[in-house]
């Protein structure tokens, strides 16, 4: 499909997404700084109501979109344009679709992880990347742990992985996004740490490890908090 258009720009839309009427001309809009390879819209849960885990992914969605994807765009790199709904430049995209189809992972073709890597590949071409608050598309998320897991794993190996492929990009970015490659990467291993001290404590001394729940459970009220009141 890609090889065969013909506009200046391409717009990735996932298949359980629907747009808000005036997207594309936003994401349009933002594209025509010849300097932007890709922008991407705010993601929100299309069925937010109908559990309390699908309350709780819009909670993230919102946080990843108006937290962390707009501070990357403050400095000129949005780190991964999300699948859902995502805008990038017709000549930019063909200059790397060989890099972008023979992705890997351990050696083996991949299939995940497909936007943080194709934005990846679009910052190491020189591209900057945005975020359009005001460009709304609203997508189906998992409404069961199970699936949400899944997706949860599928989403991490992306981010282990194209952060390694991005080492050589962040040097020519803002000192920011280092600092946010480096959180991302970090902190997920920190707070996997803490979980598996914590069982060991319990396992091993029948008692319960309050300050790591006590933790824990506050840094995830205060951004939930924020994000409910937002």
């Amino acid at each position: 499909a890609i090889t065969q258009s013909s506009g200046d720009l391409i717009l990735n839309v996932d298949s359980d997404t629907t747009l808000a009427p005036d997207v594309v001309s936003k994401l349009a809009h933002k594209m025509r700084d010849p300097a932007v390879g890709a922008a991407m819209g705010q993601l929100k849960a299309s069925n937010q109501k109908d559990t309390w885990l699908t309350r709780l992914i819009d909670m993230e969605y919102w946080l990843a979109c108006n937290e962390e994807r707009a501070a990357q765009a403050r400095f000129g790199a949005v780190m991964c344009c999300c699948g859902p709904c995502a805008m990038y430049r017709r000549s930019a995209m063909l200059s790397l679709l060989d890099q972008y189809e023979t992705q890997l992972y351990r050696g083996k073709p991949s299939d995940f992880g497909e936007d943080r890597h194709l934005t990846i590949l679009m910052l190491s071409a020189g591209f900057r990347t945005e975020y359009v608050s005001s460009a709304i598309a609203a997508t189906v998320v998992p409404d069961t742990i199970g699936i949400y897991l899944r997706q949860q794993l599928r989403w991490a190996r992306s981010t282990f992985r194209d952060t390694l492929l991005a080492l050589p990009v962040l040097p020519g970015l803002d000192r920011y996004l280092t600092l946010d490659a480096i959180g991302q990467n970090v902190g997920l291993l920190l707070l996997a740490l803490s979980v598996l001290t914590g069982i060991g404590q319990f396992a091993l001394t029948a008692t319960l490890p309050w300050w790591t729940i006590l933790v824990i459970g506050s840094m995830t009220l205060v951004r939930c908090s924020v994000a409910a009141y937002r």
